[in-house]
């Protein structure tokens, strides 16, 4: 048997990629996060599958059900949202599998702050604005950020920053990057993006806190902040420019 870990993507189930479908449909068993996952994803699984919410369960629960199902040599579609390599919380769940000898594979899914930027019809990246995107989260109750990733020295880098699970502090996340980016610095918090209860709130890292309370959104949400979404005064990339020669276009004979 196999473990197949499953990036379900944001949330709409039509994200799944087709890898991923095709797997949950041909596990007998199916184990979700359910408080991030739809259950129109599990709904893939196969007649009579055991399909089962793990919010309320706990590592040593989770594997104990991995157990059964390798002891019954029965494959196991492990689902997870946005993409398992981001705030997955896989890599402990991989290790006891290692520890107690079952196979596993992964497969992407797509994440929240690539689902934010499509529905917004954004790009992260745009010529002499940004050229770098980063993932992060600030100190909550789970656990720590480390040493060297604190918000106030990536913030000074400038770049696009998607910050994920720390929307109840975003009193923090102004004081750090207002110094850095500025207030009036364009901030858009992304609510279950591609659910059908999407939000989204526009604001600037001076206001946005604010906005946020009125919504009364506290969870489930992703904190995106940058120039790029406030700007259409840029420069069209070279990819396109036809003075830009490269190896597919190359320069015309005169």
């Amino acid at each position: 048997m196999t473990v197949h870990f499953i990036g379900a993507g944001p949330g709409a189930p039509d994200l799944v990629t087709i890898r991923g479908r095709d797997l949950i449909a041909k596990c007998p068993v199916c184990l979700f996060a359910g408080s991030l996952v739809p259950k129109e994803v599990v709904a893939f699984a196969p007649e009579g599958a055991l399909v089962r919410d793990t919010a309320s369960m706990n590592l040593d629960e989770i594997v104990e059900e991995i157990q059964t199902a390798h002891d019954s040599g029965k494959d196991v579609a492990r689902v997870h949202s946005g993409d398992p390599s981001i705030y997955g919380a896989t890599a402990e769940q991989m290790r006891r599998l290692d520890e107690l000898g079952i196979p596993y594979d992964v497969t992407p899914g797509v994440p929240a702050f690539v689902a934010a930027a499509a529905e917004l019809k954004q790009e992260l990246t745009l010529p002499e604005i940004s050229q770098t995107i980063i993932a992060t989260r600030t100190t909550m109750h789970a656990s720590a950020m480390p040493e060297g990733e604190e918000l106030a020295k990536l913030g000074a880098i400038g770049a696009t920053l998607a910050i994920h699970l720390s929307v109840r502090n975003l009193k923090h996340v102004q004081d750090v990057l207002i110094p850095h980016y500025g207030g009036d610095c364009p901030a858009v918090i992304a609510y279950r993006v591609t659910w059908p209860d999407q939000q989204f709130i526009h604001g600037t890292l001076s206001n946005i806190k604010e906005k946020v309370r009125d919504s009364k959104i506290s969870r489930t949400a992703l904190i995106l902040v940058g120039r790029v979404f406030d700007t259409q005064n840029f420069r069209d990339s070279a990819l396109y420019d036809p003075k830009h020669a490269h190896i597919l276009r190359p320069k015309k004979k005169t």
